[in-house]
């Protein structure tokens, strides 16, 4: 069986669209000069440390689908006790805004979002997830149809930069932080690296770097500047970075994932479930609730019902990244099996037109397919980052 967005559901989706990578829109400024946010108003933020209803106060409980179509259900409850770092995540296209750029209203598409890729990292880091104005879904949809909205990259860029200046200056206070973003998330994320970050000062409170779902340039010895790409667990100050594509359906030529431009660059591809290298089992965690109203749920397995609003699926998924051409992405393999009573491809393909469209990939889900093991390697950086203080 196989889970199908066709190409209006992939752009009404309120929570894991995370388009904006694979189409840049050209820098165009704002008529007039944007009203900075004062981040200083906790309406600024989809996420803060100590608040039980936000956008990260949400349910985490999980079903695990066994090979043989069991199931039982697990439960993550909030961590009693702050970690001893902090995460600032950026999310993906999402904004059902009608304007070019995004207002400052929290919708749910935002809060959606955060609970499919960000709020299970709360036991493992105190959360930040600042609002921004980013470059909208009905924009990109212009761009993608050769108009032109007038949309400015560089005022959701300031936005976010405003909110880790606040963070900086009224919530770190030495703490070790790690930037974890999606998409357009994870192009700010690592522009912000690029100029802020990098070679200054703040770096050595940095114990992570997670732009996913974003073509993050490394060179042969996978270096973003001067911070390395993860080998191991509990490395801290290192990159960790891919995008996704089922083994079935590799990137096509005219995708724009996976790829970069420059002499001796690539893609940077690390695999969350082997930093070492080669293939692994990723810990997933798929999120069991429809992209749209009429979406049907998904079939975990036979005969189950999914009430929870996550599933795993221990061992059917096989991860390793791979070199081919110019690309350089993470494959996405599922481990079917006749005898084992579970679903034989995840969710995720984008159908266009009733076709798998090869130009995006697992994009949807790029976090998902691996989410176990991105908080445990944030745990283990806590637990180095504890250690050398």
């Amino acid at each position: 069986m196989k889970f199908q967005i066709t190409a209006l559901a992939m752009f009404a989706s309120l929570g894991l669209s995370g388009l904006a990578a694979a189409q840049t829109p050209p820098a165009a400024p704002p008529a007039a000069p944007p009203v900075a946010n004062d981040y200083s108003n906790p309406e600024t933020w989809l996420c803060l440390p100590g608040r039980t209803s936000d956008a990260c106060g949400v349910d985490l409980s999980a079903t695990v689908v066994e090979t043989d179509g069991k199931s039982d259900k697990i439960t993550l409850q909030a961590s009693p006790a702050p970690s001893n770092i902090d995460c600032f995540y950026v999310y993906p296209t999402v904004s059902t805004d009608p304007t070019p750029n995004s207002d400052m209203t929290i919708d749910e598409a935002e809060r959606r979002v955060v609970a499919v890729q960000f709020a299970r990292f709360r036991n493992v880091c105190r959360p930040f997830a600042p609002m921004y104005r980013q470059v909208t879904l009905s924009a990109l949809r212009q761009y993608m149809t050769g108009q032109n909205p007038g949309a400015s990259r560089e005022l959701a860029y300031n936005d976010v930069k405003a909110a880790w200046d606040w963070y900086l200056a009224n919530e770190n206070k030495g703490r070790g932080v790690v930037l974890i973003g999606h998409s357009q998330g994870s192009g700010v994320i690592a522009e912000l690296v690029k100029r802020e970050i990098d070679g200054k000062p703040i770096q050595k409170q940095i114990v992570g770097v997670m732009p996913i779902g974003a073509n993050v340039p490394v060179d042969e010895k996978g270096m973003f500047g001067s911070i390395p790409s993860c080998s191991a667990r509990g490395q801290t100050g290192c990159l960790i970075s891919y995008v996704s594509f089922s083994d079935s359906v590799p990137p096509a030529p005219t995708s724009r994932f996976g790829k970069v431009e420059g002499a001796g660059l690539h893609a940077a591809c690390v695999n969350p479930a082997a930093l070492g290298g080669g293939k692994g089992e990723p810990v997933s965690y798929h999120w069991n609730r429809p992209l749209t109203g009429s979406a049907p749920p998904v079939a975990w397995a036979r005969d189950l019902a999914v009430d929870t609003p996550y599933v795993t699926t221990p061992g059917l998924l096989t991860t390793e990244c791979v070199r081919s051409g110019e690309f350089s992405y993470l494959k996405v393999t599922t481990n079917a099996d006749p005898a084992d009573a579970r679903t034989d491809t995840v969710p995720g393909d984008i159908v266009v037109f009733g076709k798998v469209d090869a130009n995006w990939g697992l994009h949807l889900v790029d976090m998902n397919v691996a989410m176990g093991d991105l908080v445990d390697i944030v745990h283990q950086q806590a637990v180095a980052w504890k250690k050398s203080q």
